[in-house]
């Protein structure tokens, strides 16, 4: 029976210290980009959720300009006329909830929370 248990120890460490690692990998990874598509005048996805310091960029696929511009005075993020095709990109350093719209079309609004 002591047999099985010495190597059963040494497998239950040794899992247990590559977990460890592989979650402290996952931790330090920085964030990545995440792509809103502007097309048939709405925000696709109209909400997305990222961690601080992501990069969210916004592709027009519509044949009409568009903006992704940040509610609020003065606006947090502002990507001007973006033509068919342009895009814009921004890093979100801190969490919050950041509403935005097309300056163009009013009626457009997407939402990203960080956290």
């Amino acid at each position: 029976m002591k047999v099985f248990a010495i190597p059963l120890a040494g497998v239950l460490v040794t899992a247990g210290v590559v977990l460890a690692h592989s979650a402290a990998s996952r931790a330090a990874a920085p964030p990545g980009t995440t792509k809103v598509t502007i097309d048939n005048f709405a925000f696709n996805p109209k909400e997305i959720t990222v961690a601080p310091g992501a990069t969210v960029t916004w592709v027009n696929k519509d044949d009409v300009p568009h903006t992704a511009t940040g509610k609020g005075e003065p606006p947090p993020f502002d990507s001007k006329a973006l033509d068919t095709d342009d895009s814009y990109s921004f890093t979100f350093a801190r969490p919050g909830t950041y509403a935005y719209y097309c300056k163009v079309h009013n009626h457009m609004t997407g939402t990203v929370i960080v956290k």
